[in-house]
């Protein structure tokens, strides 16, 4: 869908690049790039899979902005304070006037942000097609959307979060029940699978028994949170896809795991950390996770483990047990 827009705006003159490198900002592992050519896009992303599939394919990736750049795409996000976020990074990396294109489905926002973008730059015509817009915008400077700069959120108990990661503005429900549902005593190494900013963490931290604590996440600003936030000496903190690699060993595992790919729900990805969590575990290793009641992970945690039993709930979550891992 954006690489349809984009060859038909670049065809069409709608969009010129100037010479130079092409910044792009959160585009997902699914678009087709080529259009800007690959030798001259620098990928700007955090989040590992869509890292990881931009390197493999022989792009440059990074983390953060770096430097100066000819043009930069930004790729929106549903989160409104992200996709400002994203916007100010972008400005604040590119020269005045240089085209900051902005591109992103209907379904997410983008008319309510080209509208925006209106009341404060100069913005082109913009190209519908596939169900979203592109528009360029000429770049009004460097700090021209320094109020819209990603800025930390402050939560009670001392949490700090930033726009766009899971749960940024408050504690999740199913995290707190998952938090209030483990036991007083946990086994000696714990790995959180998913960690997010690190609230599950600090829960775990706060049990007996417990000598150390990987949290694995795969979306880089949240793992930054989660180093501000958890700051005990038995936490260690891995940038990883947690369904990827073989992490571990541990002798229990904590989990909240995603459930959306985008705005589809996709119970694959929580069958994915149900896998990872048993093939991380010690034989007689345990996991406790929380999903929405309607999920369907009850016959995949019965043919990874030996034991399995809901521990809490209510009427849209439930807390899960399961033990002594069958490995394959």
């Amino acid at each position: 869908m954006r690489s349809a827009r984009l060859s038909h705006a670049l065809s069409t003159g709608a969009l010129t690049l100037p010479e130079g490198p092409v910044a792009v900002f959160r585009p997902q592992a699914s678009d087709d790039l080529s259009a800007l050519g690959r030798e001259r896009v620098r990928v700007i992303t955090g989040f590992k899979p869509d890292y990881d599939s931009f390197a493999v394919r022989g792009y440059a990736v990074a983390v953060a902005p770096e430097g100066s750049y000819a043009a930069a795409l930004v790729c929106l996000p549903r989160a409104r304070a992200e996709a400002r976020a994203l916007i100010a990074a972008a400005a604040a990396h590119l020269p005045k006037g240089a085209p900051l294109i902005v591109d992103g489905q209907k379904t997410d926002g983008v008319d309510a942000m080209l509208r925006e973008l209106r009341g404060r730059a100069e913005v082109g015509e913009a190209e519908a097609k596939a169900h979203g817009k592109l528009a360029v915008v000429a770049a009004p400077g460097p700090e021209a959307f320094s109020d819209w700069a990603a800025a930390p959120l402050e939560l009670p108990e001392g949490f700090r979060t930033l726009p766009g990661v899971f749960s940024a503005d408050g504690v999740d429900p199913a995290s707190a029940m998952l938090a209030a549902a483990l036991p007083a005593k946990l086994p000696r190494r714990v790995g959180d699978l998913g960690a997010g900013w690190g609230y599950l963490a600090r829960a775990v931290l706060a049990r007996e028994g417990v000598e150390s604590l990987e949290l694995i996440e795969a979306e880089a600003d949240a793992l930054d949170c989660a180093r501000a936030n958890v700051t005990d000496p038995r936490a260690r903190f891995t940038w990883a896809d947690a369904t990827q690699g073989r992490p571990g060993p541990f002798d229990a595992v904590v989990m909240n795991p995603p459930f959306h790919n985008g705005r589809s729900a996709d119970p694959a990805l929580g069958l994915a950390f149900i896998r990872a969590a048993a093939h991380a575990l010690t034989p007689s290793g345990t996991l406790w996770m929380v999903a929405n009641r309607h999920l369907p992970y009850e016959a995949a945690l019965r043919e990874a483990f030996r034991e399995v039993e809901e521990v809490a709930g209510d009427t849209r979550f439930r807390v899960l047990r399961a033990a002594r891992p069958q490995k394959r």
